[in-house]
């Protein structure tokens, strides 16, 4: 008995057939599977096709399968609009990319009701041989890599755990989650691996308000002191200030928080100045600097030598 038929004999549950009803509570009830879902049902069919064909063929491997399962206040006719695509499978397929540490391309593959249920695979590479007709073969470990750690990220977020390790994949994941919160999206992950197991998880409205409480930044401010030449001068108040001669020097844009007070100190390019500032970063709450900048303070209270190129 196939996936599919045990799928048709559970909806058959939710319909107006009172025979086919009662066949399929038998059923289920003789065979202890009423308390499985449809993903789980899945798995196990697919574990038993890989036993029986490992019977034969020991290094046997089943297809790889991503199923992204969208839920949400217009999902129910199982379609896909194309604002949810356009906004979803790009970044989808970047996290996931990111969590795998090596670019990972997935194709679609089918959509499917029970909400709006996206199948996908990893794209079938070529093998390196010399015969122009050789088999192709899925990027396994890639993949397989990449949503292992995206499965177990997704479960810390709905738990609002610590996530401190995953801290590479945030820009990714905020992409994904934002996309979400646009459209008003609960997301599914489920990823059939090529040995038979199961990984799933999901990013809801409450993963979804953690993204956004991590992501919230809070001031770090430290003074210090900045000498150079001045190379550029901005209306808009911002200075310019290369710390050397050479041509890789560090420099710093300055900026003054009242333009006319640049004014009136009338600088010049190529004067040197020593100027007291803050250095201020916004830090996130996973410690990444979401922006930085130098304001102006004040002139320091003496001028120190410009190192000259060797």
């Amino acid at each position: 008995m196939t996936g599919d038929s045990w799928r048709d004999r559970r909806r058959a549950l939710q319909e107006d057939d009172p025979a086919e009803s009662r066949r399929a509570a038998q059923l289920l009830e003789s065979l202890g599977t009423e308390e499985r879902d449809d993903e789980e049902i899945e798995a196990d069919h697919r574990a038993s096709r890989l036993a029986a064909a490992r019977e034969y063929a020991p290094d046997a491997q089943l297809e790889e399968e991503l199923q992204l399962r969208l839920t949400g206040p217009d999902t129910d006719g199982g379609t896909l609009r194309f604002e949810w695509g356009d906004a979803l499978l790009e970044p989808v397929e970047k996290l996931v990319s990111e969590a795998a540490g090596t670019p990972v391309q997935l194709e679609l593959t089918g959509i499917s009701a029970g909400s709006t249920v996206i199948h996908a695979r990893p794209v079938l590479t070529p093998v390196e041989s010399s015969h122009p007709d050789a088999l192709r073969v899925p990027a396994t470990s890639a993949a397989a890599s990449g949503l292992g750690t995206l499965t177990l990220l997704l479960d810390a977020l709905e738990s609002e755990r610590d996530i401190r390790e995953w801290t590479k994949l945030f820009d990714a994941l905020e992409s994904v989650s934002r996309a979400l919160g646009k459209y008003a999206l609960d997301l599914g992950v489920t990823w059939y691996c090529a040995d038979g197991s199961l990984r799933r998880a999901h990013l809801t409205a409450r993963g979804r308000s953690y993204v956004k409480r991590l992501r919230e930044t809070r001031d770090r401010d430290q003074e210090m002191i900045v000498s150079g030449r001045i190379t550029e001068l901005r209306e808009s108040g911002v200075v310019k200030v290369k710390t050397g001669t050479a041509k890789n020097s560090l420099a710093y844009e300055v900026h003054f928080e009242d333009p006319e007070e640049l004014l009136r100190m009338r600088p010049g390019l190529g004067d040197n100045v020593h100027f007291r500032v803050r250095f201020r970063q916004q830090l996130d709450s996973l410690g990444i600097a979401r922006s930085s900048g130098y304001t102006y303070l004040g002139p320091a209270a003496e001028q120190a030598a410009l190192p000259l190129e060797p």
